[in-house]
């Protein structure tokens, strides 16, 4: 039987787009969208493609855009899928392949509810649109985050924002994320002085010096979160120090950490208050900041509301809003004064190897997108 969101989705997985390379993902969306009456803009940046495509809409009326991306993580080894990765397969009710969760089922989920809409709301009054890049899996730094300070530059508004990372655990719209924590890492030198294991008294160990100050930094409570957002986790990645070698002190101490925290901080806190450690320990150091995300939060209202009801209508559960797990673009849409969630498929085989989501789960998704069309834009 033809569905046309498997078809599509399977269109899709076929491309080998491992990020930031799109490999004619987006080609095939932007075709389907012009069909419908969708002016598209591409809007590529270095080695990234981009897209922004919109529909209807005229002054007053609210937009409503999906956001997603069509690059995919390295497969791995090839040897260990039941299949080739990039050759869809349906096997047991779900479709495997490379970017069936994470996140080509959505899009083409999201197409599919778009030419549903369209066609059964031509003259619809709000403005539909997408902004779909090629690089959110890797760098992150030619995609999204470059359209929307596009758009905001020449004052592009976007009331509402849904993005289709896979935000389900157990069953497709179980969980609905209204929210991601903010994001940022530390890379951190302790400078000593290198010298003889025999003549410590000639030398100053970094490792020695710092061991106090990880200690603090490891035990420190950063904040207790609040109704929607955990407590702020500090954790420690990686540490480098010596030569190799058991008879040297090492010069140096390198210590990189992330801290993923709540809407309690913000990042120029958090640097502060390291900083301040620093100093107190009296170590010589130099430190590296980088801020992937800020976090962001969208509260109960249309949007929320309008996600809420299309997962009680057509899953028979209210979902669950959650603000845990990594970060994604709805980061950087958030900035422009955007309400945005995540709805997606089952997340449970994402970045793995047979990589997989349930066919009807797609098929259930897209009516869920299209639920949500109608509630804010007709």
């Amino acid at each position: 039987m033809f569905c046309p969101v498997i078809t599509l989705a399977q269109q899709l997985i076929k491309r080998p787009s491992l990020s930031p390379h799109d490999e004619g993902c987006q080609q095939i969306m932007i075709e389907r969208l012009k069909a419908i009456g969708f002016t598209v803009e591409e809007m590529n940046f270095g080695d990234t493609l981009n897209f922004w495509a919109w529909r209807g809409g005229h002054n007053g009326t609210p937009t409503l855009a999906f956001a997603g991306h069509t690059d995919v993580v390295p497969a791995g080894d090839e040897s260990h899928w039941h299949q080739p990765p990039f050759e869809p397969t349906i096997q047991d009710g779900f479709l495997y392949g490379r970017g069936a969760a994470d996140m080509k089922g959505s899009l083409a989920a999201m197409v599919v509810a778009a030419e549903r809409f369209v066609a059964a709301n031509p003259n619809h009054s709000g403005r539909l649109a997408f902004l779909i890049t090629s690089d959110e899996e890797a760098s992150a730094v030619n995609g999204t985050v470059k359209v929307v300070e596009a758009l905001a530059a020449r004052r592009e508004r976007v009331d509402y924002c849904l993005v289709g990372e896979p935000s389900s655990t157990e069953r497709v719209g179980d969980v609905v994320k209204n929210g991601r924590r903010g994001s940022i890492t530390a890379n951190l030198t302790i400078h000593g002085t290198q010298g003889h294991v025999a003549y410590s008294h000639l030398a100053d160990n970094p490792v020695h010096r710092a061991t106090p100050f990880i200690n603090e930094l490891v035990n420190t409570e950063w904040d207790r979160g609040n109704e929607f957002f955990p407590a702020t986790s500090m954790q420690i990645a990686n540490i480098r120090a010596g030569t190799g070698s058991n008879n040297v002190i090492p010069g140096e101490m390198f210590v990189q950490f992330n801290f993923r925290y709540s809407t309690e901080l913000t990042h120029e806190q958090i640097m502060h208050q390291v900083q301040a450690m620093l100093e107190r320990h009296q170590l010589r150091y130099t430190i590296e900041w980088n801020l992937s995300g800020k976090p962001f939060l969208t509260p109960r209202g249309k949007l929320v509301d309008a996600v809420s009801h299309a997962v009680e209508y057509y899953a028979a559960t209210t979902p669950q809003l959650l603000t845990n797990g990594g970060t994604s673009d709805g980061r950087f849409i958030a900035q422009m004064g955007t309400q945005v969630v995540e709805l997606g498929p089952v997340n449970a085989t994402i970045h793995k190897v047979n990589e997989c989501v349930k066919a009807s789960d797609l098929q259930l998704l897209s009516r869920m997108y299209q639920k949500i069309m109608e509630q804010l834009l007709v």
